[in-house]
């Protein structure tokens, strides 16, 4: 498996799949969960990283606050600059690497959600955490969620699942390599009379382990959540949501 396999695989039918399967309902509700958890101000900064298409962004920015919106993504990015102009918002997009982010400037918050942390190795990973925690005032909070923490994915391992996103389909076929602590799945996309399949990795941890990841970064860890309804992780939650803050 190549390290780097997400700087190429969020592109064509892998971006398609990815806007379809996402309900509005769904960012509505992570929406509520973000402004009711990072405790915003009216107006306040924020940094969604990566963005993706911005669904989040587009959100935060109808209910008043200035979003700065960073991807890897072109394609992302180009849904993210064309939904954001066609509703009349403006919003500082930014074609960057996570693993090495854009000198920007103090935010009062920001978000990683999805599974993109999960792609990153230990090095990158601390990378990032420590780049994003200098770009926050102090005070500010940082809510990751990630779909790839050990206690979520192990107690209910499934090789093989199917999904459906309108008339595209995606075959899931995991592999768990324990010696590395990583989950490798080939996607493979089915889409009008079209079969084409991908390959990615992820990096698995502990909740324990990602929490001393976000001290030694210099955050401090307040709240562990298994959803944007939330209630406290556990074993087997389908997410961890990890809230937390700059000290003072």
């Amino acid at each position: 498996m190549q390290p780097q396999w997400f700087e190429t695989f969020f592109r064509g039918i892998a971006v398609d799949f990815w806007i379809k399967a996402i309900p509005p309902e769904f960012t509505l509700a992570d929406v509520d969960f973000l402004e009711k958890s990072l405790r915003l101000e009216p107006g306040a900064r924020l940094l969604d990283v990566p963005c993706g298409n911005g669904r989040h962004a587009l959100e935060l920015t109808r209910r008043g606050y200035r979003l700065t919106g960073v991807d890897l993504s072109e394609e992302f990015l180009g849904h993210a600059r064309r939904d954001s102009a066609s509703a009349g918002l403006t919003i500082d997009w930014h074609h960057a690497d996570m693993r090495s982010l854009p000198d920007l400037q103090p935010f009062d918050g920001a978000y990683c959600f999805g599974n993109s942390f999960g792609y990153l190795d230990k090095p990158s990973a601390d990378q990032f955490l420590s780049s994003l925690a200098a770009m926050l005032r102090p005070g500010a909070r940082f809510i990751l969620e990630t779909g790839a923490a050990a206690e979520s994915i192990l107690p209910s391992f499934r090789r093989n699942e199917w999904y459906r996103a309108g008339d595209m389909f995606i075959l899931s076929e995991r592999r768990y390599v324990p010696e590395h602590s990583r989950l490798d799945i080939d996607y493979t996309f089915v889409h009008n009379g079209s079969v084409e399949t991908r390959p990615t990795s992820s990096y698995v941890r502990t909740s324990a382990e990602l929490s001393s990841q976000l001290e030694r970064a210099g955050f401090r860890v307040e709240a562990l959540y298994g959803s944007v309804q939330g209630e406290p992780y556990q074993l087997a939650s389908n997410h961890l949501i990890i809230v937390a803050g700059i000290p003072r």
